[in-house]
């Protein structure tokens, strides 16, 4: 065992990210769960009843722990949708047969943190800043494990002052959204390998590495610069048991993920994904796009649509930059693969050369 395994009572220093948008199900989470490691799934689209009834289902598959994770909303986020904004895509809905949305429908923050607390998973996680210090007393006493995410030394000591309990280090090798908070996301792209040893150094609670890691050598990589856990989205998305699409998941395994882009144009919250024709062809409206959720909201019918017809170039492909280092289809597999013989500690990770494949 170490700090983080045994502060979440799992086996195996594994967590599975946490994906938004629909990209996370409940069999993946309690697949890994069952497994030995922390499965995840990205609730921010949820609103507290549906918190509920998604804790309810991941408890009716597993009895293990297992992770929910929202999005800390961020100040001055927009509640419409303008004319220009919709004009601005009107091209994609003509070409995929769709309209543009007439409203923004995002859920209530303070309901998605009650819910939580009604509910009471093993782990909460957060990303895009901290809650607020009235709900992790809350969490503390209903015994939920909190976690926090930070792109930078200065967001991990922050994490830590708030008072949660361990921080998911996130380098900016990482596939899907940027978690900054503390600075603007050009100023907060660390490298996986370049943050965790420094993180480490700065702070006394458990770090998870997350970034770039697929297999063996990154998990002892990034045991042996100082993290207790790492977090692996990009492996987990490609596999069966992911709500990916059909056609994100063979794009994951082909050699176009060897082209990730940061990008504003999905969303309105920066995140990585692989080079396709829609980025290409908005690149120019990076710092046009509205704001988290108005753009969201706007694409919604767009990457619905896209992964309906398996149309890989207007579809958000979140990746990260070691996709191609993905093992098994099968989350199961996937997680064997990733635990045999791996460190389980800082100190078996001495030797990262026995962790090849």
């Amino acid at each position: 065992m170490n700090a983080f395994t045994e502060l979440t009572g799992i086996e195996h220093p594994i967590v599975q990210g946490p994906f938004g948008g629909g990209l996370s199900t409940v069999e993946l989470l309690a697949t890994v769960s069952e497994g030995g490691g922390l499965g995840s799934y990205g609730a921010h689209i949820l609103d507290g009843q549906g918190i509920i009834e998604l804790v309810a289902a991941c408890r009716a598959r597993t009895r293990a722990p297992f992770n929910i994770n929202l999005w800390v909303p961020q100040p001055g986020e927009p509640t419409t949708l303008s004319a220009a904004d919709k004009n601005r895509l009107r091209p994609f809905y003509t070409e995929l047969g769709t309209e543009p949305p007439h409203d923004i429908a995002a859920p209530d923050y303070a309901e998605q943190l009650a819910a939580v607390l009604e509910a009471a998973p093993a782990v909460a996680s957060f990303v895009m800043g901290i809650p607020d210090t009235d709900f992790l007393a809350s969490a503390r006493e209903r015994g939920i494990v909190t976690v926090g995410t930070a792109t930078t030394v200065d967001e991990a000591v922050a994490v830590e002052a708030a008072g949660m309990d361990a921080v998911v280090a996130s380098g900016s090798d990482a596939g899907g959204h940027r978690g900054a908070f503390l600075r603007p996301v050009r100023e907060s792209l660390v490298g996986t390998f370049s943050l965790i040893p420094q993180v480490a150094q700065a702070i006394s609670i458990p770090v998870v590495a997350a970034g770039g890691i697929a297999d063996g050598r990154g998990i002892a990589a990034a045991m042996l610069l100082g993290a207790d856990a790492v977090q692996i989205g990009t492996g987990f998305l490609a596999t069966e048991q992911s709500g990916a699409s059909a056609v994100h998941r063979a794009t994951l395994r082909s050699p176009a993920a060897r082209t990730t882009v940061l990008t504003r144009l999905f969303s309105g919250r920066t995140a990585r994904g692989i080079v396709n024709r829609f980025t290409r062809e908005m690149a120019e409206f990076e710092a046009d796009v509205p704001a988290y959720p108005a753009q969201n909201a706007l694409m919604t019918p767009i990457r619905a649509t896209a992964a309906q017809r398996g149309d890989a170039e207007l579809l958000n492909l979140w990746s990260g930059q070691s996709a191609a280092l993905a093992g098994s289809t099968d989350a199961g597999e996937y997680l064997t693969e990733l635990t045999a013989g791996f460190p389980h500690d800082r100190e078996s990770a001495q030797n990262p050369t026995r962790f090849a494949q």
